[in-house]
């Protein structure tokens, strides 16, 4: 394996990477790096974890020139947190170099504030699509100096409604520019996308080794969703989390059961898109502070999180999809260490489960906790296997779950 100088990234950048224990690039970093440098259009098929954030931020930092005052480089991402963790992420490869301005453009900021940075030089912006569009129509940013463009986490992106905005803001960019798509699945919008803007473009596909990591145990607990939030509470005594995310299917789900929590008298707080941006900041920056020991999210706002230190994931709601299951359960478990992540089921979700088994080549065991999860009664076995019929529709009946599960996930922003 070729080391990061071998692959064209400056000593400089290197010894940043190498104080913060990044000796080695990662499959993705090995194989998108040159291409980037060398100017080819790329697209990558790469989960969350592969280490994608730093294959497309290296060669951008190799590519700026601090004397051209212009935005030089975009990188689209389809939410805040997601925008705030690359910014951050350039940021720290900053540390040994001069010149380069980092922005990062997102709603609920103070747009004045916005206004006022984007005056100066800004070498490269990270954006959420819709401030961004506000600021293509305001006249407040000139797009058509990008040299390169990021489309970061495009599934994601298509998921949450985004690509008529995608398509509008690379209108405003010159055909010149390089362009990298990043995404985890290739959905046929993806590819027309693809096909659209972009110019013999290099295929580049790692797939991670494991699709879950090791170190997390996984868990199934059988209950029924009148007896989630019972069920939930009796685990959080029984495990005594260090740091927890509770992932929830809805707002109104995770307003719930923060509320629950609060009132059982834990530490907790809510991530999901009904809250202001300065509220999610500021409980993302106390649960990072571990000053909060739950964190009740949403799919979409916990896209890009990563905090050291969670011990715990819990699937209140059975993710809809193997990639979301993949995403939620690699919260924990991260640098190494031991993680759990339980994953609550009643008899109507079983078809969830399988699917999640199929994709992860994995069998549960399925657990219940008596009297808690389930009822303590003979007849409970009869209902149970009552809703387990149901669930066991003919084909021909059962109704496209990818497509109600992208409607319910493109309101749950």
């Amino acid at each position: 394996m070729r080391d990061f100088l071998q692959l064209g990234i400056r000593k400089e950048i290197n010894h940043t990477l190498k104080s913060l224990g990044i000796m080695e690039p990662t499959p993705i970093q090995e194989r998108t790096i040159p291409s980037v440098l060398e100017g080819k259009d790329v697209i990558a098929k790469a989960q969350t974890g592969t280490g994608k954030t730093l294959a497309f931020v290296l060669p951008i930092l190799e590519k700026i020139d601090v004397q051209n005052s212009d935005v030089q480089a975009l990188i689209l991402t389809p939410t805040r947190e997601l925008a705030q963790q690359i910014t951050k992420e350039i940021k720290k490869m900053m540390e040994n170099l001069e010149g380069v301005n980092v922005l990062a453009v997102y709603g609920g900021q103070d747009v004045e504030h916005q206004l006022k940075k984007l005056k100066g030089a800004q070498h490269i912006v990270v954006a959420t699509p819709g401030r961004l569009l506000d600021h293509i129509r305001r006249g407040t940013i000139d797009l058509s100096t990008i040299q390169m463009l990021v489309i970061d986490e495009a599934d994601q992106m298509l998921l949450m409604g985004f690509l008529p905005e995608v398509d509008d803001i690379i209108h405003e960019t010159f055909p010149s520019r390089q362009t990298m798509l990043f995404s985890a699945t290739m959905p046929k919008e993806i590819q027309s996308l693809a096909k659209r803007y972009m110019v013999e473009p290099e295929f580049i596909e790692v797939k991670a080794k494991k699709v879950t990591v090791e170190e997390i145990k996984q868990v199934v607990i059988e209950t029924t969703d009148r007896r989630k939030q019972a069920t939930l509470l009796h685990l959080i005594e029984e495990h005594r989390p260090f740091l927890a995310i509770i992932f929830c299917r809805t707002k109104i789900r995770a307003k719930k059961l923060h509320d629950a929590l609060i009132a059982n008298g834990y530490e907790s707080d809510e991530l999901h898109g009904d809250l202001p941006q300065s509220k999610r900041e500021k409980a993302m920056k106390r649960f990072r502070e571990a000053k909060t020991q739950f964190l009740v999210a949403t799919d979409v706002a916990a896209r890009g999180l990563d905090v050291e230190g969670v011990t715990h994931v819990y699937n209140y709601d059975i993710p809809q999809d193997v990639e979301s299951y993949v995403h939620r359960i690699g919260r924990t478990g991260r640098a190494g260490g031991d993680g759990v992540a339980i994953t609550l089921v009643a008899p109507k979700d079983l078809e969830f489960l399988r699917m999640i088994e199929k994709g992860i080549h994995q069998k549960f065991e399925i657990q219940v906790i008596k009297g808690v999860s389930i009822p303590d009664r003979e007849d409970y076995q009869k209902e149970r296997s009552e809703q387990i019929k149901k669930t066991k529709r003919p084909e021909g009946n059962r109704k496209d779950k990818s497509n109600e599960s992208s409607k319910r996930k493109s309101n749950d922003s």
